[in-house]
């Protein structure tokens, strides 16, 4: 029996055919695309307020007063030698600053100074701005398509890695 790729039913919940594995192939180099240029306007605007990338994460960390270094260092994967290097440049910029914890003497608060603060209101200006050319003008229900299969495929991801990966004993 002879069945079409196009009559198969998809084990995923949805109710269309099963992609061909050359159009997985196209979507996935979509993706790819999508993240490094993503990366790279992160890259450029971080450049255009004196900022690395990373210099960039850890200012948006240290903004919500909630920031620890340790996670920070775990949460990029990345070793806590580094995060120190990165907080240093920072200090050094006068964007952060550095304080003893009043709970806790071995332990550092950081916050924003306020050149810190206008830097950061550069940087979110100059996102939103970009929000408004490139998000702002694309179709409304091909957002929401993008959207929704993005949260499938981040759920599908997560569960494949989890259950794939090596048990840590």
């Amino acid at each position: 029996m002879v069945t079409s790729r196009a009559a198969k039913a998809v084990p995923n919940g949805s109710s269309g055919p099963a992609p061909s594995t050359a159009e997985v192939h196209e979507a996935i180099e979509c993706l790819t695309k999508v993240a490094e240029l993503y990366h790279r306007r992160r890259e450029q605007l971080a450049a255009e307020v004196g900022l690395t990338d990373p210099q960039w994460e850890a200012l948006e960390e240290i903004a919500t007063e909630h920031f620890m270094p340790s996670l920070f260092a775990r949460r990029r994967e990345s070793s806590p030698a580094a995060v120190s290097k990165i907080l240093r440049q920072l200090i050094e910029k006068g964007v952060v600053v550095a304080s003893i914890a009043a709970e806790d003497g071995r332990q550092r608060n950081y916050a924003l100074t306020p050149k810190g603060r206008r830097l950061m209101d550069r940087l979110r200006e100059r996102r939103e701005e970009a929000v408004r050319h490139v998000w702002l003008t694309l179709d409304a229900a091909g957002m929401r398509a993008f959207t929704q299969f993005g949260n499938r495929l981040i759920e599908r991801l997560e569960r494949y890695a989890a259950a794939t990966s090596p048990s840590k004993e």
